[in-house]
């Protein structure tokens, strides 16, 4: 049960998450994850907590970009699909690794994309992927649904970056095209860590809810935010986490 006096940071820290997931393309568990383990859960009992929340957050992003017509079908199907069967794949790896070596993954993971995340002002952010790139996006997908099953995070602070980066798609339809990628690999991860007991379903319902919210409000209001904005909040979250994860880590560690 979620002890009565936890609600309300839930509940402000479920809204802080859902803006951010439905502005950035993250699934908000970069939020989630270290709230969770802030109240004292186990790191793996968090991070499957935390794939719970996830699921309506990035349900109420994806119907709302699905709804205005802005995620190319090919694309999408690639990036989605893959995302969910790799999180299938790697959701009963996780049970395996010890608490402080899933932070330090977390630390690593955040430290690389730090420096992978691009601004490309002169793309337009209405314009649609190439088919052709869905090959590309299925592989991005597959990272995606590595850090969900591992990590418990949505992977959108994986997928993002390396698509407006490497692959120069434009940050707008990068976030729409991970969002779409984040429900498939945290619900694929969701249902392996129901089946293994792991995680607080109840918990994890009451934050991903009220997040949903606030994901669906900065989801539909996408393109009013300028590209630069976007990549600075994305850096600025990875800084972030990555000090955060890094000192859990090591606490873990030594103890």
């Amino acid at each position: 049960m979620v002890p009565w006096w936890d609600v309300p940071i839930l509940i402000a820290l479920g809204l802080l998450a859902g803006g951010l997931a439905g502005l950035l393309g993250i699934g908000g568990g970069l939020i989630f994850a270290p709230l969770l383990l802030w109240l004292d859960l186990p790191p793996h009992q968090a991070l499957a907590t935390s794939s719970f929340a996830i699921v309506p957050t990035a349900l109420a992003g994806t119907i709302t970009h699905l709804r205005q017509g802005r995620v190319p079908t090919r694309p999408g199907l690639a990036i989605g699909l893959a995302a969910f069967g790799s999180a299938l794949l790697f959701g009963g790896l996780a049970g395996l690794a010890a608490g402080w070596i899933l932070l330090a993954m977390q630390t690593l993971m955040y430290i690389v994309l730090m420096f992978c995340v691009r601004e490309r002002p002169e793309a337009d952010a209405t314009q649609d992927v190439d088919d052709s790139r869905a090959p590309q996006l299925a592989g991005v997908g597959c990272i995606a649904g590595w850090t969900a099953g591992m990590l418990g995070l949505g992977g959108g602070l994986v997928m993002v970056p390396l698509m407006s980066g490497p692959m120069s798609v434009p940050i707008h339809q990068a976030v729409r095209l991970s969002t779409v990628a984040v429900l498939c690999s945290a619900s694929a991860a969701s249902m392996q860590f129901l089946h293994e007991g792991r995680g607080v379903p109840l918990m994890g319902l009451l934050l991903g809810v009220v997040a949903a919210i606030a994901a669906q409000w900065t989801a539909s209001r996408l393109d009013q935010f300028d590209a630069a904005l976007l990549v600075r909040c994305l850096r600025g979250l990875a800084i972030i986490l990555a000090i955060d994860s890094s000192r859990r880590a090591l606490q873990l560690w030594l103890s």
